[in-house]
C-alpha cells in the first residue's frame, strides 16, 4: 500500500470516531510493515484513552519494526493525559512517519523534529487538503480561531423552499439524505435551534441509527431565544443533554459554546438569517431535493443584502449525491 492509499485508510479511521474524542482531535493512523502491508490501524480514543498511533502500534506489534506510520495529524510531542506519541513511535522502531497536517498547537507541536532527531524519516503534507477539509476541519478551525466551527445545515426544494405553503416539511429530502444528517449529528458536539423550531416542529434533535435507535454519541441540544418552551417539549427528554440560552445574539450563543468544537445550526429561517448577518457561519450544508414547492416559506430570512452588489459570496467545496438528492457543501469565499 502506498502512502496516499494508507492515508485514505487513516482518514476513514478518523471519520469513524468524530464526535467521540472531544476535546482531542479525531486522528487516524495506519502502520505499514516493511513490505508495505497494513499491520495495524487505530483512531483516537475518548479523552484519557490511547491516541491513534499508540493503538495502531499495539495492533501491529513486532511488524512495526522498520515499517511506516501514516497519521492524519503530526504525532504529538507533549505529556497530556497520555505520554507523547513520538516516544511510542521511536520505541516501536518504525523507520518512517508520514503525516498530513502539522499540529498547530504550540504545546503539542514539534513531533516531526523529535522524530527526525531520532533518525526516523519524516514526510509531511500527504493528502493535507483531504484531511484539513475532512475529519480535522472543525478542530483546525478551533485551533486557529479559538471558536467553535459552525455549520448551517438545511433541507430545501430546488426552488429554495424549506416547507410547502401550508407549513408541511416532512419529508422534503429522501431517506438517504436524512440518514446522512443523523450521521453528522452523531459526529457533532452540539445542535442549535431557535424556540420557533421547538414550537412548530417539536423536534427531539437526537442522532439516530438507520433502525431508529439512538446513536452512541448524542450531541448537546441547544435552544436559543427569549420565549419559554414547554417542559414537555421533546428536546427536554432524557435522550441527551439540553442547554437553553436566553438570547437572540449569535455571538452570545457562540460564546456560550466556546468549549465545543463542532456545532450544527439546524434552526429555521429566522435563526439562520441572524447567524448569516453576524458572519457566524463557517460552512453551509444544503440538502437539495429535486422537487418544486413555491410558496412563501424559504430556507433563510433577511441576511442583510439590499442589492446584488452586496450579496454574500460563498464557494463550493464539495458535492455528493444522496439518493435522489444532492448535498452541497459551501464555505465563505
Amino acid at each position: 500500500m502506498n502512502p496516499d492509499a494508507a492515508m485514505r485508510a487513516a482518514i476513514e479511521q478518523a471519520d469513524r470516531v468524530k464526535g467521540r474524542t472531544y476535546p482531542n482531535p479525531p486522528v487516524g493512523a495506519v502502520i505499514l510493515d516493511r513490505d508495505g502491508e497494513v499491520a495495524g490501524v487505530g483512531a483516537t480514543s475518548p479523552a484519557g484513552g490511547p491516541h491513534a498511533e499508540v493503538l495502531a502500534l499495539r495492533r501491529a506489534g513486532g511488524r512495526a519494526v522498520g515499517g511506516t506510520a501514516v497519521v492524519t495529524l503530526e504525532p504529538c510531542n507533549h505529556f497530556g493525559r497520555t505520554p507523547p506519541c513520538v516516544d511510542a513511535l521511536v520505541a516501536a522502531q518504525v523507520s518512517s512517519v508520514v503525516y498530513a497536517v502539522s499540529d498547530p498547537n504550540p504545546a503539542a507541536a514539534g513531533g516531526a523534529t523529535r522524530l527526525a532527531e531520532a533518525g526516523v524519516d519524516v514526510t509531511a503534507g500527504v493528502l493535507a487538503d483531504a484531511v484539513g477539509s475532512g475529519p480535522l476541519r472543525e478542530w483546525l478551525h478551533k485551533q486557529r480561531t479559538g471558536l467553535p466551527h459552525v455549520t448551517w445545515k438545511f433541507a430545501t426544494s430546488v426552488d429554495g423552499r424549506s416547507a410547502a405553503a401550508d407549513g408541511t416539511s416532512q419529508w422534503i429530502t429522501s431517506e438517504a439524505a436524512r440518514a446522512d444528517v443523523h450521521r453528522r449529528r452523531a459526529a457533532a458536539d452540539a445542535i442549535v435551534v431557535g424556540t420557533g423550531t421547538i414550537f412548530v416542529d417539536d423536534p427531539a434533535l437526537t442522532a439516530r441509527l438507520p433502525d431508529g435507535s439512538l446513536a452512541e454519541n448524542q450531541p448537546l441540544r441547544v435552544v436559543v431565544g427569549q420565549r419559554e418552551i414547554s417542559p414537555d417539549a421533546r428536546v427536554l427528554n432524557d435522550d441527551s443533554r439540553t442547554m437553553v440560552i436566553r438570547t437572540r445574539d449569535p455571538h452570545e450563543v457562540i460564546k456560550a459554546l466556546s468549549d465545543r468544537t463542532d456545532v450544527l445550526l439546524e434552526g429555521g429561517p429566522t435563526l439562520a438569517g441572524a447567524f448569516l448577518r453576524a458572519g457566524a457561519i463557517d460552512r453551509i450544508l444544503a440538502y437539495v431535493a429535486p422537487i418544486l414547492l413555491g410558496g412563501p416559506i424559504t430556507a433563510v430570512d433577511d441576511v442583510g443584502v439590499l442589492s446584488i452588489a452586496h450579496a454574500q459570496r460563498w464557494r463550493f467545496d464539495g458535492t455528493d449525491a444522496l439518493g435522489p438528492d444532492v448535498l452541497l457543501s459551501l464555505k465563505p469565499a
